[in-house]
């Protein structure tokens, strides 16, 4: 049992003299920290001051840009290193039976193979909840092992909580043969095409177009594998059904216990009772025309104090959740194994039930609500003055949608809007008006990137796609609610309380190089110096706008981005180039809101619902690796979904040839985004042409060796759909486009012949794409 043994943390090196530390005192003084220090903390440990702070910043940056140290913010931590909350797989036992993990996320090319996990197993009283299985998806608290054999796990990790429970199984659609057998479907996109056979014992009930879960038999050596019917899942004949793929691949929680309906349909609605009376403040919302819940108003006004002349006073009220929704309670529970609502074209899997999500807290028009408001009193610049946060009843005056809210200002109000012009609209538009002179002044990071919506049919098969407009009075709910959010987190700060923070880290070493690399193939120069921000990104952007590569910067700037999460430790927002920021302002479909709503509570003695005694850094630590993993899960649950709708709607279009755009380069080829549907596809490189294409990373191109003709990333193509597989969303092309003329890379060897019919259609068609304005994270109070 010795490899148990937490390895005894290094004692951190304090050199007696003044001076710079030795590359190894500064890498096991990081090491031995856990990676919780910065270059503030390095400083003061090793007694550097004056010009010898320049070297450790010099010394710092080699030590990352050699991979020797990751920077997570502003603290530094030991490459490679595990977190010690980390989200992980359970995959195998070792030789003495005992359970072995590996990370969800682990960069191989950059670290090598992944750490192994020894899971702690837990005595027979410890709760069902912690006692996980090979398969499961677990947060564990890690620690490195003192004695770790070759090829041995490295870690010891305590189960905090069992995310999901998936033993080995494969999901699929049931294809029904006559003789009573079938054929399995595979759903997974990499499997595509991949069918296995199911025996005539073996299908379990399982009907023509269910959708199975199916345990895969041992074959022999030829044949198609054979799998066993486990459970039937639903139906894909009936509407709705695409999305309920992805429910079930991504083990999203879809069906609320009895439990939790039970407390949603006995509650109270809220009183008056420690509550202001806000209820004659003309709050509205504004939403998408087919929301069923609102859980923002917003009300803005001129500041009458003559020492803020022209200046604002900004209002947010938030459906106050956690009136409802207690801690320990069964909403609650339910709430954070679910960690967010989940949208998709075809349905919502709320994070509340509609009890409380479309009734109680809902910001109904003309009906009593309770709420937890933010003001703020804004000079004439949009600089905020100061803030104060208050438990109110509000009364919402008016239900508006988007469009009908700009078509007022615009000069076309309706009979709702009408009477609300002069003494609520314009004065919205008049804060906002200086919230965009603050936000410009800011610069946070501004992509040029296309969005687009499926509109469905009543079968739930996709009738077209759009690109909606992006219009002002979506950004003026969007800057409120940043800036409700900021508040949040100053209020929690100043008052020592520990919450959830909504981090976004700067990218990385390695991604910017990437980026420099290939920026220098366009004869730009990106020699930032100091410390980054999104200006320098957005000054590139401004410089390409309008240019042929400007959809390939935009995509390449995305890419370089790293990955918004929650955390309690506060490292910034870098794409909202801001220093503290908190998700306050949806409390209804995040649970990261909800917390901080607690958390106000209590900091501010606003009721007796707040957050519970005894809550730690440590605890919403790991409850902010938890939601974040439920959004990874979302976020891909919802692209899935959209894939095999799209890949549904152009299933009958085989042999119809499209403009796209070419949005992802790999060594196996590329893939190419539509331009009217927004689809997926993938070209095999080795069909490109007459050539063999390599892969030139630094470029984001296939490279013919012989002729020099590439495809890049971002180069509009015109391509012909060879096959589609609606199941799995997967769809296949065939280039009809010439590449770019270059020259020979001389290595390799002759490619594919492209085919006859490809060079029979037309070639080097390149139109032009057009795209909206949209900031990094559009969905209002959304994913930034």
């Amino acid at each position: 049992m010795a490899r148990r043994l937490k390895t005894a943390a290094a004692p951190s090196p304090r050199p007696v003299s003044r001076g710079l530390p030795s590359r190894e005192e500064l890498v096991a003084f990081i090491a031995a920290e856990g990676g919780k220090v910065g270059k503030r903390e390095i400083a003061r440990a090793f007694r550097i001051s004056g010009a010898e702070r320049v070297e450790l910043k010099r010394m710092l940056h080699e030590l990352q840009e050699e991979g020797v140290v990751d920077r997570r913010g502003k603290r530094l931590g030991r490459a490679g290193a595990l977190p010690s909350i980390v989200l992980a797989d359970v995959i195998g036992r070792d030789r003495d039976g005992e359970l072995i993990a590996v990370p969800v996320e682990w960069d191989e090319e950059e670290h090598g193979a992944p750490p192994k996990i020894l899971v702690d197993v837990p005595s027979r009283n410890r709760k069902p909840d912690l006692v996980a299985g090979v398969g499961d998806r677990v947060l564990v608290r890690a620690e490195p092992l003192e004695e770790v054999e070759p090829g041995g796990p490295s870690h010891q990790g305590r189960v905090v909580k069992v995310l999901s429970k998936q033993s080995a199984r494969v999901l699929g659609v049931f294809r029904a043969l006559p003789d009573g057998s079938g054929r399995l479907v595979p759903v997974d996109k990499r499997n595509a095409g991949r069918e296995l056979t199911i025996g005539p014992g073996d299908a379990n009930g399982a009907v023509d177009g269910d959708l199975i879960a199916a345990d895969i038999v041992k074959q022999g050596r030829y044949g198609m594998p054979g799998a066993r019917v486990r459970e039937r899942l639903g139906s894909l004949k009936s509407e709705r059904a695409v999305s309920l793929i992805a429910i079930h691949a991504h083990a999203i929680p879809h069906v609320f216990s009895a439990a939790a309906l039970a407390e949603a349909e006995a509650a109270p609605a809220a009183t008056m009772r420690g509550r202001e009376d806000w209820r004659r403040l003309p709050l509205v919302t504004i939403d998408p025309a087919d929301a069923k819940d609102h859980d923002d108003a917003v009300h803005a006004e001129p500041d009458p104090d003559p020492d803020n002349s022209g200046g604002h006073i900004v209002t947010v009220a938030i459906a106050d959740v956690a009136s409802y929704v207690r801690p320990g309670s069964a909403l609650d529970r339910e709430a954070l194994d679910r960690g967010n609502s989940v949208y998709f074209p075809d349905r919502v899997v709320p994070m509340l039930p509609e009890r409380i999500s479309n009734d109680l807290c809902s910001l109904r028009e003309k009906e009593n609500r309770p709420a937890l408001a933010v003001r703020m009193w804004l000079a004439k610049d949009g600089r905020k003055i100061r803030h104060s946060f208050h438990r109110v009843m509000m009364k919402s005056a008016a239900k508006l949608s988007y469009n009908q809210a700009q078509a007022a200002i615009d000069g076309a109000p309706d009979e709702t809007t009408g009477p609300l012009l002069e003494t609520v609209l314009q004065p919205l538009w008049a804060a906002y008006a200086a919230l965009k002179t603050a936000r410009d002044g800011r610069g946070p990071l501004d992509l040029d990137l296309p969005e687009r919506k499926l509109l469905l049919k009543p079968d739930g098969s996709v009738d077209r796609v759009i690109v909606p407009p992006r219009l002002d009075a979506h950004r003026l709910i969007e800057e409120f609610m940043i800036q409700a959010n900021v508040a949040a987190a100053e209020t929690l700060e100043s008052k020592r309380t520990p919450l959830v923070y909504r981090v976004h880290d700067a990218p990385s070493l390695e991604k910017l190089t990437a980026l420099r690399e290939l920026l220098k193939t366009l004869d730009i120069d990106f020699a930032q110096s100091g410390n980054l921000r999104p200006m320098h990104f957005n000054r590139i952007l401004a410089r390409m706008e309008g240019t042929e590569n400007a959809s390939l910067i935009n995509e390449v700037v995305l890419r370089t981005q790293a990955q918004a999460e929650y955390a309690a430790d506060n490292y910034g927002h870098f794409g909202l180039n801001l220093r503290r920021y908190a998700h306050f302002t949806s409390p209804i479909r995040r649970y990261a809101d909800l917390i901080v709503h607690r958390a106000l509570i209590r900091a501010l003695d606003l009721g007796s619902d707040g957050l519970p005694d005894g809550t730690t850094p440590e605890t919403l630590g790991e409850i902010g690796a938890r939601i974040s993993a439920a959004e990874r899960r979302a976020m891909a649950a919802e692209r899935e979904t959209v894939d095999r709708l799209i890949a549904h709607f152009l299933a009958d279009q085989v042999g119809a040839s499209f403009h796209g755009r070419i949005a992802g380069v790999t060594r196996s080829g590329l893939f190419v985004k539509l331009d009217e549907t927004g689809a997926d596809g993938f070209i095999p490189a080795a069909t490109l042409g007459e050539d063999y294409f390599a892969h030139d990373e630094a470029a984001r191109a296939l490279v013919g060796t012989r002729t020099g003709e590439s495809f890049r990333l971002g180069d509009h193509v015109h391509v012909r759909l060879i096959d589609a597989a609606p199941v799995a969303g997967a769809l296949r092309f065939e280039m009809l486009s010439e590449g770019r003329e270059g020259k020979p890379t001389g290595r390799g060897k002759r490619g594919v012949r492209r085919t006859a019919a490809s060079q029979k259609a037309g070639r080097g068609s390149k139109p032009s794409g057009s795209a909206k304005k949209k900031p990094a994270d559009s969905r209002k109070g959304g994913r930034r």
